[in-house]
């Protein structure tokens, strides 16, 4: 299993948010249904062993289950649909039981650490940073589980959970990428057995 955890600092934790101004009045909500689509597309079919958490202003977290996942489209807006409707979901969602609102997308009372925390129990933390060792120096860890922000940078408090919790510090480049883009080119390197299988 792949998993992503993607932080959305300022995205939105209510429904009330337009469908046709998700990178703006929704906090950069773009950025994170970028996130998903580069988490779960392939040409003409879907990764089933992917598991995206999308934490929403630290307060919920949207949950992709790649296996199950039905009506998950390749644009933004239809993504952020999903989300909206697992927001509209809240108020059944008790402690850290989920409230399901479509096929395999789950809405959970938990923010960066808690989510940090369940995915870390079943997975290889990789923690990714500019100062880390270059990804094609280390071997591709068994259940992965790639933590990403949004447009910001992770708060001090993220960024000392994370360092706590993260198995793996790499790289995947010389440049800093953009979160989706950062999540394609882990595909790739696992896909290809860290650039060594095509």
């Amino acid at each position: 299993m792949r998993q992503f955890i993607i932080t959305g600092h300022d995205a939105p934790t209510t429904p009330e948010f337009s469908l046709d101004d998700i990178a703006g009045g929704a906090g950069r909500l773009d950025v994170l249904c970028r996130c998903v689509n580069s988490a779960f597309f392939l040409s003409h079919a879907i990764r089933e062993d992917v598991r995206a958490h999308l934490v929403l202003g630290d307060e919920y977290t949207v949950r992709f289950e790649g296996a199950e996942l039905r009506r998950l489209n390749p644009d933004e807006r239809s993504t952020a649909a999903l989300i909206r409707k697992a927001l509209d979901a809240r108020d059944e969602a008790i402690g850290h039981m989920p409230a399901e609102s479509s096929p395999g997308v789950s809405l959970y009372r938990m923010g960066f650490e808690a989510t940090l925390d369940s995915v870390a129990a079943e997975s290889t933390v990789v923690q990714l940073h500019e100062d880390g060792d270059p990804v094609v120096d280390v071997d591709p860890p068994e259940d992965p589980a790639f933590i990403l922000s949004d447009h910001h940078n992770f708060t001090d408090e993220e960024a000392e959970a994370l360092a706590a919790a993260a198995d793996e510090r790499v790289r995947l480049g010389p440049e800093i990428l953009h979160a989706d883009h950062a999540i394609t080119v882990a595909h790739n390197y696992l896909d290809t057995d860290a650039y060594t299988r095509y």
